[in-house]
C-alpha cells in the first residue's frame, strides 16, 4: 500500500499516537519537492488554513504536480469558498438529508461534521457519503436549519483545533478507517447536449479574443452545423440551454470565469477553459514543479517563502533576475530586479498578499514564442516580439494604454522542431484542452517560460499562417467531445 503522509501547519496540531502515519508540516512538504520522488504518496492535508494562495492550498496544489494523490484538491478548496460556487450541489444534499431524517427534519442537528465521508450518526451515513463525493475533504461542517424541510445554510471546512476530546477521537477513528483503503477519483460527468456558448467582455482591455474575432469563429463553425452565441457574467443561470462552453475572457479561479467552468464541467459539458486547467495554468509555482517533474526544460528558478530565500536566490541566479507573483497574467505581477535591495523591497511588498514567489533567471531574446496546443496537437506557431525598449512582450506602466510589441505568425511545418516538441511536452502535463506555451530560444536551448490556459487567439494573427484550419480545429474539438458522448 502507498506510503500516507499528514500535512499539518505544526507538528502539535495533531495529537502524538493519533496515526500510524508519517506527519510533516506543510512548509517542510512545499521545501523539499523531492522528498518522495519515484513514489506516490497519498496525502492527507490537514493544514489550518486553505485559503487562496496560502501555504495549505500551495500544498495541494504542489502535491498535483508532483504526482502524490492528495485531499482535499485545490478544485474544492475553492468550491466551498463561496456559496455560490457549491449551491448546485445542495439541492440533491438536501434531498438525501430530509430522506436521513424521515419524519423529523425540524429535529435536524444544526451543525453536521462528517469526517473522511463518515458520519456522526448511523442514519446520516448515506448523506455523509454523498457530501463527500461531492467535497472530498478530510473534514467537512454542514449548518442546517431545522423545519418542515431541513435547509442547508452552509458547507465548509470543519476547524480541526476546535473539536472537543470526543470530536477528536470520531476524526481520528475515521482518519485510520480512510487510510486503510484504496482513493478512488470522483465520478465524472458525461455531456449529454449539443451547443456553444462564448463567455466574453465586450469591454474587456486585454481579452484573450476580441469581438471581431469570435464572430470570425461564428462563420467559421457554421460550416459545420455550430451556432455560436457570446454570453456575458450574468447568463450562469442559463449555461445548461448550450452544449459546449468556450470562454474567452481572461481566466481566475476567484471570479465568474471559473465559476462558469466550474458549473459547466458539472453540466458534462465540453469546456475550454477547464477549472483543472485553469487551477494549473494559473499559478506559476505549480507549473514550475510540474515540468521540471516531468523533465520539460525551464529557467532556473528558485522558489521564495521567505527572507532566508532571498540570498540563495541571489546567490543561484544572479542579477538581474525576474520575480513572478503565482497567479499574474499577461506580463503582469511580472518584474524585473537588478540588485539585491530591489529583490528585498520587492518581495517584501508581494508576500504580504502571497504566500510563495517565485525568482527566476533573467534569459534576454527578442522575441518569445508562442506554440498554441489542442488535445495535444499543435494547432499555430506565433513568435511575440518585446514591446519597445522593453524587455517583455507587453509593457504596463507606460501611464495609459499597455504597449506590446509586434508578432510573426509561423507555419507549423516551418517553425523550429525543438519549439514545438518542446511546446507539446509542456501542454501534455496540463491536459487536453486548449493553451498556448511560451517558450524562449536560448544558446543554451528552448525553455518553457509558462503554459497559458486561455491563449489569445486573434483573427490575423494566431491564425495568419494555419488560416481557418485553427477555427475549423477548434470547433471539431467541441463537436468530437459532443459526438463521443453519444
Amino acid at each position: 500500500m502507498p506510503i500516507c503522509v499528514i500535512l499539518v501547519g505544526r507538528l502539535s496540531d495533531i495529537d502524538n499516537g493519533a496515526t500510524r502515519h508519517k506527519v510533516m508540516t506543510n512548509r517542510d512538504y512545499l521545501s523539499h519537492p523531492a522528498l518522495f520522488n519515484g513514489q506516490r504518496p497519498r496525502i492527507i492535508n490537514l493544514s489550518r488554513s486553505y485559503a487562496y494562495q496560502s501555504r495549505g492550498y500551495y500544498a495541494s496544489l504542489l502535491a498535483e504536480a508532483r504526482g502524490h494523490r492528495v485531499i482535499p484538491s485545490v478544485e474544492t478548496m475553492i468550491d466551498l469558498s463561496e456559496r455560490r460556487l457549491y449551491e448546485n450541489a445542495i439541492p440533491e444534499l438536501e434531498d438525501a438529508l430530509n430522506k436521513a431524517l424521515g419524519q423529523h427534519p425540524e429535529h435536524a442537528p444544526t451543525t453536521i461534521r462528517v469526517y473522511f465521508g463518515y458520519a456522526p450518526a448511523h442514519h446520516l451515513e448515506r448523506f455523509a457519503r454523498l457530501l463527500f463525493d461531492w467535497f472530498r475533504a478530510p473534514a467537512l461542517e454542514v449548518s442546517v436549519k431545522p423545519g418542515e424541510w431541513a435547509k442547508i445554510q452552509k458547507i465548509g471546512f470543519a476547524n480541526l483545533a476546535k473539536l472537543d476530546e470526543e470530536e477528536k477521537a470520531h476524526f481520528n477513528h475515521a482518519l485510520e478507517r480512510y487510510t486503510q483503503r484504496e482513493w478512488r477519483a470522483a465520478k465524472q460527468k458525461t455531456p449529454a447536449r449539443y451547443s456553444f456558448a462564448t463567455l466574453c467582455d465586450p469591454h474587456e482591455a486585454m481579452p484573450p479574443s476580441t469581438v471581431s474575432s469570435l464572430k470570425h469563429w461564428a462563420r467559421i463553425a457554421s460550416r459545420l452545423g455550430v451556432d455560436v452565441e457570446p454570453i456575458g457574467r450574468k447568463d450562469l443561470p442559463r449555461l445548461a440551454n448550450y452544449d459546449a462552453l468556450f470562454i474567452r475572457e481572461t481566466t481566475s479561479i476567484s471570479n465568474h470565469t471559473y465559476r462558469f467552468a466550474r458549473r459547466a464541467q458539472q453540466e458534462g459539458m465540453p469546456v475550454i477553459d477547464d477549472p483543472v486547467s485553469m487551477i494549473r495554468c494559473t499559478n506559476k509555482v505549480y507549473l514550475n514543479e510540474l515540468m521540471q517533474g516531468n523533465g520539460v526544460p525551464v529557467p532556473p528558478t528558485v522558489m521564495i517563502a521567505s527572507a532566508e530565500d532571498l540570498t540563495r536566490a541571489a546567490d543561484l541566479l544572479g542579477f538581474p533576475m525576474v520575480i513572478k507573483i503565482p497567479d499574474s497574467s499577461f506580463s503582469r505581477g511580472v518584474k524585473k530586479v537588478g540588485s539585491c535591495g530591489e529583490l528585498k523591497a520587492l518581495a517584501t511588498e508581494w508576500l504580504a498578499d502571497s504566500d510563495l514567489l517565485i525568482a527566476q533567471k533573467y534569459m534576454p531574446t527578442k522575441f518569445d514564442w508562442r506554440v498554441g496546443v489542442l488535445d495535444g496537437k499543435p494547432l499555430f506557431a506565433c513568435q511575440y516580439l518585446m514591446a519597445k525598449h522593453h524587455w517583455q512582450i507587453v509593457k504596463h506602466d507606460t501611464g495609459g494604454k499597455p504597449l506590446e510589441g509586434g508578432f510573426r505568425s509561423v507555419a507549423l511545418d516551418d517553425a523550429p522542431p525543438l519549439v514545438i516538441e518542446t511546446g507539446l511536452r509542456a501542454a501534455r502535463c496540463i491536459g487536453n484542452g486548449l493553451y498556448g506555451v511560451d517558450l524562449k530560444e536560448t544558446e543554451d536551448g528552448v525553455v518553457v517560460i509558462e503554459v497559458n490556459d486561455n491563449p489569445n487567439l486573434e483573427h490575423g494573427i494566431e491564425d495568419a499562417a494555419e488560416k481557418d484550419e485553427v477555427w475549423l480545429n477548434l470547433t471539431r474539438w467541441f463537436i468530437d467531445r459532443l459526438e463521443r458522448a453519444k
